[in-house]
């Protein structure tokens, strides 16, 4: 199914499992009423870029891609509502907020900063458009989100859920962490074990691992909303978030392909086998 806001892309209904799967920053089209202060150019080093296409072969195993076309610096749908910077409104917000870490830091519901340096506007938000912005698209693509999930659970009892994303070379100096470690090239995320069964995390590690890729897990990011609203392990519902280390498939600066991409898209494709054969097997059991 396709949205102007996101796209879902199904397998064949016979061949369907409980994996969804989703990009929610890898949009590309920019809006009209963005009206930034920044140039296109400048705002797209807040893209996961790409990373729908590197998990692309989702569908070839039986699971389903739902991949944002608006860009994450317009409004972020892996954030909750209430995670909004009220110093980048004009005006009162009609409920109350409670913005986390990453709204101090620029990096909430509405972006502030690109970076601890930058300012994407030279203005404040009306609440209005906010708002405008949570219907046209943070709604809908939970919505969508929303109805993978449930259709699932209610198929198969279950669903193993990826939030899938990329992450800045330097993403300890941008979080304002401290760190003599270097970054992994994967994290892996299920907010300190809260989200996901073990075992679904530690496929994926074992299978990154396998080719050779360093893997972290919860450092330094360890999922935020989408996690939250989503894994309940208790119910049979498990969801991990995936971070990768740009440089391994792309040009930070220019957003280009390296040729690493290919090599990486091969490798999470595999992955993505190990994960079916998984959850085929989780099935088998229930």
């Amino acid at each position: 199914m396709q949205n102007k806001r996101f796209v879902v892309s199904r397998p064949e209904n016979s061949q369907r499992l409980p994996l969804v799967c989703d990009s929610p920053h890898s949009g590309t089209d920019y809006p009209a009423d963005f009206c930034s202060a920044l140039p296109i150019d400048r705002l797209r080093q807040a893209e996961d870029t790409d990373v729908d296409a590197l998990w692309a072969a989702t569908t070839d195993v039986g699971g389903t891609l739902i991949a944002a076309s608006f860009p994450r610096s317009y409004i972020d749908p892996n954030r909750a509502l209430e995670d909004l910077d009220p110093d980048l409104l004009d005006g009162p917000w009609p409920s109350p907020l409670a913005p986390g870490p990453k709204s101090r830091l620029g990096y909430g519901l509405v972006w502030r900063k690109l970076n601890s340096e930058t300012l994407i506007y030279d203005r404040r938000l009306s609440v209005e458009e906010v708002q405008q912005r949570i219907d046209r698209c943070w709604q809908p693509y939970q919505d969508a989100l929303r109805r993978e999930i449930d259709d699932s659970v209610q198929r198969f009892g279950g669903v193993w859920h990826l939030n899938l994303h990329s992450m800045p070379n330097d993403a300890y100096s941008r979080l304002g962490i401290r760190s003599e470690r270097p970054l992994a090239d994967f994290v892996l995320g299920d907010r300190d074990g809260t989200t996901s069964e073990p075992e679904f995390v530690d496929v994926v590690a074992q299978s990154l691992r396998g080719f050779g890729y360093s893997v972290a897990h919860n450092d330094p990011y360890k999922g935020v909303a989408l996690l939250e609203q989503t894994g309940k392990p208790e119910l049979n519902q498990h969801s991990i978030q995936i971070e990768i280390r740009r440089p391994l498939y792309m040009n930070e600066s220019t957003r280009e392909r390296t040729p690493g991409f290919e090599l990486l898209r091969r490798d999470l494709t595999q992955t993505l086998r190990h994960l079916a054969s998984y959850v085929r097997s989780k099935l088998t059991q229930a």
